[in-house]
């Protein structure tokens, strides 16, 4: 695939999609800059070679109409901090006035297009949009992995319009990390899935059982897992309709001679408060919960085996976390599993998914893997063998 790299760029206005749909607090200002640091290099490397660049990104869920409280403006103050340099924000994302405004640019200027996804336009993949976004530029680049699986105006539909139409480094490393690493993976590769839902990891789990050596299920999908087996649950978020995808999950990975691991003990309550952030009385149970309690972490002894399994592979994928981590009770198992990764130094190791990435942050070793995926749904599509509408438009 083109990168930046493989085109002139001296002069030439190059419309950017980038994903800077970062958290913004309750003053409204950006309160993780991760996805902004992530889109650097590209506009860098843009601002370097004397292109004149346009950025273009969503934020939020304004459903098509102008709402200040998701304007990109908070993110032009912090993404010219971080280039050291002025970010030209830009109040609209078309009409005669930005076009006017971007036609002046300099070389090596960069400007900020306010919210695509204030027009409706934008999510229908409206092609007279797509044309009126194409105007603005002379070349098309994504760098917005996040947003790569959606067929928008601005990620798909402006690309018939513009050539040539490269990937930025974003885009570039995580189909590289995505990609490569995980289709010809150095063994043992190990998987580590989490998170609330089955349902929502069917076909990334079939998919990777073809790939994988070892396959971990934490979070509370281990418990329909576990059910499946034959396990008693107690009050456990399962998916019961879902347990003979579950075994059909175990049969594969026993005929693919994969090993399937499963907490073989949980951290327990009677009581879940997600308001407050707390819990009830929590004990160490299993691999049975007991009736009137919920299995909201893995146990230590899960800890130790699965830690064990990721100290010995050479290759391992996180997408997950492996209990309700944002309570910090219920977190040491989805730390701990963070630390065992990052102490792993020979391997290669993936984070993807907006949940691990807060996840192993948080945890404090979020410099210590080898790469952090910022697609959440693209991330999942793209391993589970999908096309990505945005990448599939790229020369």
């Amino acid at each position: 695939m083109k990168t930046v790299r493989d085109i002139d760029l001296t002069g030439r206005r190059m419309f950017v999609r980038v994903d800077f749909n970062v958290p913004l607090d309750e003053n409204g200002q950006v309160s993780d800059i991760t996805r902004i640091t992530a889109a650097l290099p590209t506009i860098q490397y843009l601002v370097d070679h004397g292109a004149k660049v346009i950025l273009a990104s969503h934020l939020g869920r304004p459903k098509g109409k102008k709402d200040p409280q998701y304007s990109l403006a908070p993110v032009a103050k912090i993404l010219s901090e971080l280039l050291q340099r002025p970010v030209l924000f830009l109040p609209d994302c078309i009409g005669p006035e930005v076009q006017g405004a971007v036609e002046a640019l300099e070389n090596g200027t960069v400007a900020l297009l306010e919210n695509v996804r204030f027009y409706k336009e934008e999510t229908d993949n409206d092609e007279i949009f797509s044309k009126k976004l194409a105007a603005l530029a002379d070349t098309y680049v994504n760098d917005a992995f996040g947003c790569a699986h959606r067929a928008h105006a601005s990620t798909a539909g402006i690309a018939k319009f513009l050539s040539p139409k490269v990937a930025g480094f974003l885009i570039e490393r995580e189909l590289q990390f995505l990609g490569e690493k995980t289709a010809n993976p150095k063994r043992p590769f190990t998987v580590i899935l989490g998170g609330a839902k089955v349902s929502d990891k069917i076909s990334v789990i079939d998919a990777l059982l073809d790939k994988a050596d070892n396959m971990i299920i934490g979070g509370a999908m281990a418990y329909t897992f576990l059910l499946a087996r034959g396990h008693t649950v107690g009050n456990s978020l399962v998916e019961p309709d879902k347990i003979d995808i579950a075994r059909a999950a175990m049969q594969k990975a026993q005929q693919k001679n994969v090993n399937l691991l499963l907490p073989i003990d949980s951290i327990a309550t009677d009581r879940i408060d997600f308001g407050a952030r707390a819990i009830g009385v929590a004990q160490v149970v299993g691999p049975d919960i007991p009736a009137n309690m919920s299995g909201i972490d893995i146990g230590p002894k899960s800890v130790a085996l699965f830690s064990e399994t990721i100290q010995n592979s050479k290759t391992i994928l996180l997408n997950g976390p492996m209990g309700i981590f944002e309570i910090k009770d219920a977190a040491k198992g989805t730390f701990a599993i963070a630390e065992a990764i990052a102490k792993n130094r020979e391997a290669i190791s993936i984070i993807g998914g907006g949940d691990s990435i807060k996840a192993v942050n948080k945890s404090g070793h979020g410099n210590d893997v080898t790469f952090i995926s910022t697609g959440g749904g693209a991330s999942l599509e793209f391993l589970e063998g999908k096309i990505l509408p945005g990448i599939d438009v790229l020369d």
